[in-house]
């Protein structure tokens, strides 16, 4: 069985800063990408940030220069930086992983979600 496992979620004012964290466990053979997704009321879920294993990252067009998607393969977790907030950030935030839990046996993965709230 693999958990992904988030925390960091909170309530800024806009213009502040969080950091989200994610870590995965169980029986995992080798994680693939790693990212961050969410989901506002009213809305469809979307990509915020995503990392593969070699370092390469993505963004969302919305979140370029403010958020930074890291992570620490040693600890099978992947963090999200989050500054200069804006209310519009305001979400679920979800976590994702392409984990094989064994050679060739790759499968998304989800955390339950932390929430962010950014307001005046």
């Amino acid at each position: 069985q693999v958990q992904l496992v988030e925390s960091g979620g909170g309530s800024v004012q806009p213009g502040g800063s969080l950091r989200l964290s994610c870590a995965a466990s169980g029986s995992i053979f080798s994680i693939y990408a790693m990212g961050w997704y969410r989901q506002a009321p009213g809305k469809q879920r979307e990509l915020v940030a995503t990392a593969t294993s070699g370092g390469i990252t993505n963004y969302a067009d919305s979140v370029k220069g403010r958020f930074t998607i890291s992570r620490d393969n040693a600890k099978n977790t992947v963090y999200l930086q989050m500054n200069s907030l804006k209310p519009e950030d305001t979400a679920l935030y979800y976590c994702n992983a392409d984990i094989a839990i064994m050679p060739f046996k790759v499968q998304a993965y989800w955390g339950q979600g932390t929430q962010v709230t950014v307001f005046s």
